[in-house]
């Protein structure tokens, strides 16, 4: 567990959890967004979990991981949360996760998984929850690549996914952004489509319309509900992964105006 905790902290913090790709670490993913000068800026608290574990890669496969409070890489992202509100008075009503890559799947999964301890997710570049449930291991080298190739379910079955990880849980659910380059090879757009499916039946928040050239003239804007809950972007040309954008990840969170 890595913390960047800037000179002057709010009162009750925000806490975003930033996940690395495959292969990467806590400290290259500390330097690979602005966050850290957005928290300079707005008070609040980042957390840089790494695992050293699959090549690096975030534990999205496994049954402990993919089921409440029974363990893998997500109950330990959990505690860091919980060690760090405890620590620093942060406001547990604005906990946050975000990643690339692997970082972006499990993004998804703690999504499905702990919906009583995040408020909204920012997946770049990932899979939906429970994509990798029963794969060997979730890396590139896997010998089992259909979720990454764009494994498909209905909405009804991913939203199960969902459910069945935190059996009997009725509280809110936390409201997701998901970018995806349309140019992915490694993971493919269709990952993306199948997030959105199932957070689109999890939330309960059909597809309303697509706004093209938002944020910007490579992307188009996917809007489900009133756009509060859910909205995916969809790079022409963009490879693996989708690069952050701050402002956009930030302001759905809430965290700037």
């Amino acid at each position: 567990m890595y913390i960047y905790v800037p000179d002057k902290v709010s009162a009750k913090p925000a806490i975003i959890v930033a996940l690395h790709a495959c292969g990467g670490t806590a400290q290259q993913w500390y330097s690979g967004t602005k966050l850290p000068s957005y928290a300079d800026q707005n008070g609040f608290i980042v957390i840089y979990p790494g695992t050293p574990n699959m090549n690096n890669c975030w534990d999205v496969n496994s049954a402990s991981s993919l089921t409440h409070d029974k363990g893998g890489d997500a109950l330990g992202i959990v505690n860091m949360v919980k060690y760090s509100l405890d620590k620093y008075s942060g406001d547990a009503s604005k906990v946050f996760v975000m990643g690339t890559s692997s970082g972006a799947m499990m993004t998804n999964l703690l999504a499905g998984s702990y919906p009583d301890i995040f408020e909204a997710g920012s997946a770049y570049s990932g899979v939906a929850h429970a994509c990798f449930a029963g794969a060997p291991s979730a890396t590139p080298m896997s010998s089992n690549q259909t979720c990454a190739q764009g494994l498909q379910h209905t909405a009804q079955e991913w939203a199960n996914f969902v459910r069945n990880s935190y059996p009997g849980y009725t509280g809110k659910r936390p409201r997701m952004q998901i970018f995806h380059g349309l140019a992915d090879t490694l993971v493919r757009p269709q990952c993306a489509a199948e997030a959105l499916k199932q957070w689109s039946e999890v939330l309960g928040v059909p597809w309303a319309k697509n706004n093209t050239g938002v944020p910007s003239s490579q992307y188009t804007q996917m809007i489900y509900g009133d756009g509060t809950k859910l909205q995916g972007y969809f790079g022409q040309g963009v490879g693996h992964t989708a690069p952050v954008n701050e402002q956009l990840m930030l302001k759905f969170f809430g965290l700037i105006s």
